[in-house]
């Protein structure tokens, strides 16, 4: 028999979510993920997924990945510190220092992952860490899970910054104190002021953090937020993913060969998780490779971002703020940001809602993700239907 207690909290809160428009419904895809998608045998235009270079089902990945899967197998079968390191383990690792610009980098399972492991293994209860109001919920559990107190800094805001910076050095209290950031905020779009970041931290001695999950493969011609900022050697951590831009599963940090020494012995998802995937680990190196040699899939993400964001704009659509590609249509009631999305996606067009608590209260919104797998015609057809959607639900 199962608790009581347990079963009245769950049926309480889950009612609750629903009731508030805040339970999220998870669609499953009967077929790869790209610029179409189809869910319960309807194909619809994905405007969902982070998969901005189109790689996750790119024939040149998959080749990759199903010849080292033939020649390491299906997994590494043991963790990284036993005997699961590859030889394509090092040569992904390798490559990604090298598109970093760094002198090594260290391959994670997930980009969650990174952020628990290597905040906790470098911070801990003697010092602090300054951290973005809105930096990821990854980034907020890492900080957690290290010990250090962390201040919540305003968003963006350098004054802040500064001032925070100021008073917990000169406080005296705390033997180290890292500044961390993401390189592009997923809900807004925007790009971290990583300049002014720089000169402030240089001021105050602070270790920099950069979050470059959603940075990695769009900005700096695919190589990242620092890169665009020519500041390879002014950030102490570059952290990225390899699921987003990338197309794959994963994730890493980039930086001085000290630093990657000592991750690979303290961070702990490094030393208790199974490695990525053989097949996994190839995919990427070739993600990499063609990201290296070409800016063909990044200056068409590019153009359609622009593309689409100007058409939303035109229609009348509060799109924020972005930086990027992201395209955020902000709605704000989170029961009709729920109903905009129903709508869109009956009309052929996958666009998630996202709420509270992935967003503020009262700030819901339809977050569009435009790729380099998107053709005009797609991103004319989810503008012909925002604007139908948009005048019956009366959002615009």
């Amino acid at each position: 028999m199962t608790s009581h207690k347990l079963d009245t909290f769950l049926e309480k809160n889950l009612t609750e979510l629903k009731e508030n428009g805040l339970y999220n419904e998870i669609d499953t895809l009967e077929g790869p993920n790209g610029s179409e998608i189809t869910i319960n045998g309807q194909t619809l235009i994905n405007m969902s997924s982070n998969n901005y270079l189109g790689f996750a089902n790119d024939t040149r990945l998959k080749e990759k990945a199903n010849a080292a899967t033939d020649k390491f197998g299906v997994g590494a079968g043991a963790v990284r510190t036993i005997n699961g390191t590859q030889s394509i383990h090092d040569e992904l690792e390798a490559k990604i220092a090298d598109f970093k610009q760094t002198e090594a980098a260290v391959a994670f399972q997930s980009g969650f992952n990174c952020n628990m492991g290597a905040i906790s293994a470098v911070m801990n209860k003697k010092d602090a860490i300054l951290s973005d109001e809105l930096n990821h919920a990854s980034i907020i559990d890492g900080c957690r899970l290290s010990g250090a107190k962390v201040i919540r800094v305003k968003h963006q805001d350098m004054d802040d910054l500064r001032a925070k910076a100021k008073e917990t050095i000169e406080s005296g209290q705390y033997e180290k104190v890292m500044y961390i950031t993401d390189g592009v905020f997923s809900m807004d779009g925007d790009v971290a002021n990583l300049p002014d970041i720089v000169k402030i931290a240089e001021e105050f001695d602070l270790i920099t953090y950069v979050d470059d999950a959603h940075g990695s493969g769009v900005m700096g011609k695919g190589a990242g937020t620092v890169k665009h900022y020519g500041l390879q050697d002014k950030i102490d951590f570059q952290m990225g993913t390899l699921s987003k831009a990338v197309g794959v599963v994963g994730g890493y940090v980039a930086g001085t060969q000290n630093l990657i020494d000592w991750l690979k012995v303290r961070a702990r998802p490094f030393l208790f998780s199974t490695s990525l995937t053989p097949g996994a680990a190839a995919a990427c190196i070739e993600a990499i490779d063609i990201m290296s040699a070409s800016t063909e899939e990044h200056d068409r993400l590019w153009e359609n971002g622009h593309y689409l964001k100007e058409g939303l704009n035109k229609l009348g659509f509060n799109i924020g703020n972005s930086e990027t590609p992201i395209t955020p249509c902000i709605i704000g009631d989170e029961k009709l940001t729920q109903l905009f999305s129903k709508r869109l996606t009956e009309e052929g067009v996958y666009a998630k809602s996202i709420v509270f608590p992935t967003v503020p209260k009262s700030t819901g919104r339809v977050r569009n993700m435009p790729s380099a797998a998107h053709t005009k015609e797609q991103l004319d057809q989810v503008l012909a239907t925002y604007k139908k959607v948009g005048n019956e639900l009366n959002v615009i």
